[in-house]
């Protein structure tokens, strides 16, 4: 008979509704957001309801909620508890009541659908409580696993069936792996500039997220009946591996069933809409913000005031405690229609200062209400060339791309207005590039069409035989990265297309460049392609360097690589050679997750390699690379730079460096500059004898140079410079023989008034005051994702910043100015200027609910303010050599840095913004000092046990200039920092640079600084500078070169020599009213001699009764090839004294190896004792990087390394103090070291 039941049980186990009857459950939903530990705060939600569900037909029901209490959390768990907020109660109340039906078929929510006028986040509350009914039993099962539709998205159920034998009831668990779904209900904004790199993201997770439902089935007649259920959804996130500690969501929710009871009657349906099945769903828009919650109604008035306020906050210098105010602003201009832009345009352009704020900030709409805003701005032409490039630059790079967005922005390539500035028109096809990228990095396959106006301006280009233009659409075309634009790249590539033989090199070169994002999307290709260019040995090396950048760009594989290095050990060009080598080498060495296949294939071609090619010199082609990566933190960078080179020339034809953040499983390209250099090489080449023997301080003398070269190139720039960020080229410029012949000529000291600068001299006497501002969204990132409850989880950085500039300046000149600028170089100038330049950085990270009727999660808020405040008097007469500068000491603190961080729990609500609460995660009882910038609560007054909180405050006074400069530091951790990483990072920081006043014995009114250089024959020259830079470039390299002919023994001592003539003298002076000046002059004086370079400084105290001195004395001898620095101070120079020598020696005949001793007889107390903290640090930090050590009777006062090259790749160290000895042997060389003898460079011949 119990067989019987069980088999009856089973066969009506799944879960059902009967229209016939009216279902009444009580429903509860709860998150909470914190690190789950003991005493911190956290942040969390809760709704209670009751719940009606009455069948209307067969498979229509209407849902009907009551009872609803909404409360909020914001505190210590067990210390803190739920508290009301009863007018949001009543909001989401009034909507709730509206009719709300769901179709229900088989087990599976089909449609809901709701009245007009309910919200989205209504409907996915909705959605939350409806969950439970969507659930698979199996009859013949009691463990399988299903992919299934829920409010997560397309996801895999894993089900476990128990049934209880002494009732009609089943239970049964489902767990779902969120992060596993296929198809994800999830966002992903801000992010299409960040490289995904999937053997980043194998290595560990920074976000898990898995849900538990536990239901109770009750068998009936008509099928199973849900009487109780529960889930539990937990996601974990961290910036780094969630296993080094991470922040906790926890979200809960139950239903349990009240009664049945009979239907009598069929209520009608109330007219309702459909809004989707069971998968939550995202509003047509994500204009709420997670840091900021407040009403949108009425937003215009709101937003002029704010801009105005703003505006006039910033005037002089930036206001930090308003700088999170611009969150604001775009929140709300987020929120307005495209004739409400156009209307705060005509009541704010008016204003200068109003005009450009409300533009920087508009860029932040990110939708196609901006696009359309700045089409009609550029077709009124009623914004300048440099407002429009501006504010398209960063509008078009935030945008929130979708396909129709970009075809709108083709029009700006067509309006004249783009055109109207050759600046302007670069940043049009530019940022359209940078537009494509994106487009591309959310839709795949990307659409031709989108590419299409910038490949047609490269064919017309190149039909036209426009250099220019070629290069032109081609970076853009770069930017775009679309892979349908290989075919029209080609064209441009000699050897690949017949039609390219004749283009210049700049234009091959950006053609080549132009691949560089197709890597990614299409290596295979560019792999052919790049190889081609490598291998063609008619091109010239410039062309093959940039290919073999680009091939390796591809990540080739080992079979490839073998194939390079089988060619480049047949290769005659030594630039080639040398560049592609040390890229190979360079790679071999990286760390980082990207290149971990490729490093080890490097590895391989290394040894085959470094017995031919391991000795090019640094006047060779070269790349330069430097990576560090920490598996635990899941975060690196790294550091690349290339030096390509013409075999004949010391001058580089190209450089560039660029960096790389890697975190999240994604590739950050930072900041690349480059520069194309080609045309400069040429003409310092021509014109290297006229500049040998120039003293760098003759200003008419370089003029004369300059204005007398006939040979500038007419076919090509001087100089070609560019910068991308994130990846994408937003600035390229060409510096031509026209630019320098007009800067010449406005600068030249025979120009008149007609001259440019003639106009400004005359401006700045008249006086000349200049301000700018700058708010900027830096990024703004956010994963949104659904959470069991029908509630958006969000993880969002968001790193807005405001920057200022203000400068005053007025000048005075006698004799005044008549005839030509020459007159300046004899008149006594007297500049007085004031103002400021500074940024402050707002960071936010946001984990927890953001809806718009509330929020709360975990904040953490950062706030950096970058403060260069000036005022100051320069006098100077140019002919003289006398430049004076005088500025007042400090009257107040004046804070130039400081970094504020902690982390909050916040509760934000639209209904009652007095109920907000911002917490700090760890009670303030403890914290001595909070920054203003951050809000104060006082419910968090309890003890922390194992709290970290070191501060300090450390000050470097000089009493005589009244002026001290102070470092102030607070931090505040809890011990859980020595067990996970995250933690460390997690609490509350302060750290501070200021300058402060200092009390005086005398009254100092004015600090004064004069600088004479000295006669023109004591100051070297050009030639002389270059060479002493060479000498230590050569030798401080050689160490690193393997093989030597010869060295220097032992170190001899010299004697510090004297001259009547300084090559500088600067003193500085403390002068105050009715008292005698005091303070310090230092003269340096320089005394070349053959194959020696002795510069000497001698430091003075002036003042009634001074005798302190210092006396330096340094000398580079080239002939013994070592470096000796001898100081002495105190009383004329006799009180204390020490002595560093640095010498190049050879250890077994041929290990290169430098040694520096450092020496010394008597030395000042804090010296020593700063001395003796030093040599205490020493052993642990020593065993800490793997070095071993040994007590040792050495030398007393003396502190000597020696550092030998043991083989190509390593290192041997040994450190000597007066009682320790500490050494290792083998340390790997982190990155490639470069040789500058001259012996070993390289040569084309060399190779043959």
């Amino acid at each position: 008979m119990q067989g019987l039941v069980l088999c009856v049980l089973f066969g009506l186990a799944e879960p059902t509704l009967n229209p016939k009857k009216t279902y009444e459950f009580k429903y509860e939903g709860a998150v909470s957001i914190g690190r789950g530990m003991p005493d911190l705060a956290e942040s969390g939600v809760r709704l209670t309801c009751n719940a009606k569900i009455t069948g209307i037909s067969a498979q229509m029901f209407l849902l009907q909620v009551s009872n609803l209490a909404f409360e909020e959390f914001n505190g210590i768990p067990g210390k803190n508890v739920f508290y009301p907020s009863p007018k949001l109660t009543q909001r989401m109340a009034s909507e709730l009541s509206k009719p709300l039906m769901f179709e229900y078929v088989k087990g599976r929510i089909v449609d809901i659908q709701a009245a007009t006028g309910v919200s989205n986040t209504v409907v996915n509350i909705v959605r939350g409580m409806l969950g439970f009914f969507q659930v698979t039993v199996k009859t013949t099962q009691k463990v399988y696993e299903l992919e299934e539709l829920g409010i997560h998205g397309l996801c895999k159920s894993s089900y476990v069936i128990e049934e209880d034998e002494h009732s009609t009831e089943l239970s049964v668990t489902q767990v779902v792996d969120i992060r596993g779904c296929r198809q994800r209900a999830e966002i992903s904004t801000g992010m299409a500039l960040a490289i995904e790199n999937e053997l980043s993201k194998q290595r560990a997770e920074r976000i898990v997220a898995t849900v538990q439902y536990t239901y109770t089935v009750k068998g009936a007649a008509d099928g199973g009946l849900i009487t109780k259920a529960r889930a539990q959804e937990y996601q974990h996130f961290s910036p780094f591996d969630i296993k080094g500690g991470n922040s906790k969501l926890l979200a809960t929710k139950s239903i349990e069933l009240l009664k049945v009871t009979d239907s009598t009657g069929s209520p009608s349906a109330p007219p309702a809409q459909s809004r989707g099945n069971l998968v939550y769903k995202f509003g047509t828009n994500l204009q709420q913000m997670p840091i900021v919650l407040m009403k949108l109604d009425n937003p215009l008035p709101k937003i002029t005031e704010m801009i105005k306020k703003l505006a006039q906050a910033n005037i002089y210098q930036v206001d930090s405690p308003t700088s999170e105010d611009i969150v604001s602003v775009i929140q709300l201009l987020r929120a307005v229609t495209l004739e409400d832009l156009e209307t705060l345009w005509k009541q704010l352009s008016g204003n200068l200062e109003h005009r450009r704020w409300f533009l920087d900030l508009i860029t932040e709409v990110t939708d196609e209400r901006v696009v359309k805003f700045l089409l009609n701005r550029f077709r009124a032409g009623d914004v300048s060339p440099n407002e429009a490039g501006q504010t398209l630059l960063v509008s078009l790079n935030h945008l929130t791309v979708t396909p129709e967005v970009v075809e709108m922005s083709k029009e700006f390539i067509k309006i004249p207005f783009s055109k109207s500035h050759p600046i302007l028109w670069h940043t049009v096809v530019l940022s359209y590039g940078s537009l494509v990228y994106k487009l591309c990095a959310y839709i795949q396959p990307c659409p031709a069409t989108a590419i299409q106006p910038l490949l047609d301006m490269a064919t017309g280009a190149l039909e036209r035989n426009s250099e220019e233009e070629m290069v032109e659409s081609l970076e853009a075309i770069g930017n775009a990265g679309h892979p349908s634009s290989i075919k029209t790249i080609i064209k441009f590539l000699p050897g690949i297309s017949p039609k390219a033989v004749d283009l210049p090199n700049r234009v091959v070169s950006s053609a080549v460049q132009s691949l560089r994002h197709i890597t990614v999307r299409d290596p295979h290709t560019v792999q052919d392609i790049a190889l081609s260019l490598v291998v063609t040995k008619t091109l010239p090396a410039e062309i093959r360097i940039h290919a073999a950048i680009i091939l390796f760009e591809t990540k080739p594989p080992l079979s490839l690589l073998l194939m390079i290095t089988s060619f480049l050990l047949e290769e005659k060009d030594a630039q080639v050679v040398s560049f592609t080598f040390s890229l190979i080498r360079g790679l071999s060495r990286s760390h980082t997750p990207e290149n971990h296949q490729l490093s080890t294939a490097c590895n391989i071609a290394v040894k085959m390699l470094e017995p031919k090619l391991g000795r090019f010199s640094f006047y060779n082609s070269k790349y330069l690379h430097l990576d560090w990566f920490s598996g635990d933190l899941l975060m690196g960078t790294s550091t690349e730079g290339y030096i390509i080179k013409n075999s004949r020339d010391k001058i580089p034809t190209a450089l560039m460096i660029k960096g790389k953040f890697h975190f999240i499983g994604r590739i950050l390209q930072l900041l690349e500059f480059g520069v194309r250099a080609e045309g400069l090489r040429e003409l310092f080449s021509e014109s290297n004898s006229e500049l040998k023997d120039i003293d760098v301080t003759d200003y008419a003398a370089i003029m004369k140079i300059l204005s007398d070269m006939k040979s500038l190139p007419k076919d090509k720039p001087l100089l070609t410079l560019y910068s991308r960020l994130f990846g994408q080229e937003w600035f390229f410029a060409d510096l031509n023989k026209d630019i320098i012949q007009q800067i010449i000529k406005a600068l030249s000291p025979t120009a008149g008034k007609d001259s440019p600068a003639w106009q400004m001299i005359q401006d700045l006497q008249k006086g000349i005051s200049w301000h700018w501002t700058k708010p900027f969204m830096v990024f703004e990132t956010r994963l949104i994702q659904a959470t069991t409850l029908g509630l958006p989880v969000e993880i969002s950085k968001n790193y807005p910043c405001v920057n200022a500039i203000t400068a005053n300046a007025k000048a005075t000149i006698s004799p005044p100015l008549k005839e030509h600028l020459g007159e300046l170089l004899s008149s006594d100038i007297t500049l007085e200027t004031d103002g400021f330049a500074g940024v402050t950085k707002d960071h936010f990270v946001f984990h927890g609910i953001n809806t718009e009727f509330f929020q709360c999660g975990l904040e953490l808020k950062s706030k950096t303010p970058i403060n260069m405040p000036w005022k100051f008097t320069l006098k100077m007469n140019i002919k003289q050599r006398k430049f004076e500068i005088d500025f007042n000491p400090p009257k107040k603190v004046t804070e130039l840095f400081a970094v504020n961080v902690n982390i909050f729990a916040v509760s934000r609500n639209i209904e009652e913004p007095s109920l907000s609460k911002v917490t700090p995660m760890m009670p303030k009882s403890v914290v001595t000092y909070l920054p203003p910038h951050f809000p104060k609560t006082s419910e968090d007054e309890i003890e922390l046990a194992d709290v970290y909180h070191p501060q300090s405050k450390v000050c470097l006074e000089t009493s005589l200039y009244g002026t001290a400069l102070c470092v102030e530091n607070e931090i505040k951790r809890t011990h859980y920092a020595s067990e996970y990483p995250l933690y460390y990072f997690l609490g509350y920081t302060h750290l501070a640079i200021q300058l402060e006043p200092v009390k005086t014995k005398k009254p100092v009114d004015k600090i004064q600084i004069k600088i004479n250089p000295g006669l023109k024959d004591n100051i070297p020259s050009l030639h002389q500078i270059m060479e002493m830079i060479h000498w230590v470039s050569k030798n401080s390299s050689s160490l690193f070169d393997l093989s030597s002919t010869g060295g220097a023994d032992g170190v001899q001592s010299s004697e510090p020599q004297e001259s009547l003539d300084p090559m500088l003298v600067v003193t500085a002076l403390a002068l105050g009213e009715g008292v005698k000046p005091e303070g310090y002059e230092a003269a340096v004086y320089y005394l070349p001699a053959v194959q020696k370079d002795n510069v000497e400084l001698i430091v003075s105290q002036l003042g009634v009764e001074a005798n302190w001195k210092m006396c330096g004395d340094a000398h580079l001898d080239k002939a013994e090839e070592s470096a000796k620095v001898y100081l002495r101070w105190g009383a004329e120079c006799q009180s204390y004294d020490v002595a560093v020598v640095a010498t190049k020696t050879y250890q077994a005949g041929t290990k290169p190896a430098v040694t520096a001793k450092v020496k010394w007889d008597n030395l000042p107390e804090y010296v020593t004792n700063a001395g003796k903290s030093v040599e205490d640090y020493i052993p642990g930090m020593s065993l800490l990087l793997g070095f071993c050590q040994r007590h040792d009777a050495n030398t007393a006062h003396e502190v000597s390394v020696s550092i030998v090259r043991e083989s190509a790749q390593s290192l041997d160290i040994e450190l000597k103090t007066p009682q320790l000895t500490v050494y290792r042997q083998g340390i790997f060389i982190p990155i490639q070291m470069m040789n500058f003898q001259k012996g070993r460079n390289m040569t084309d011949t060399q190779l043959n």
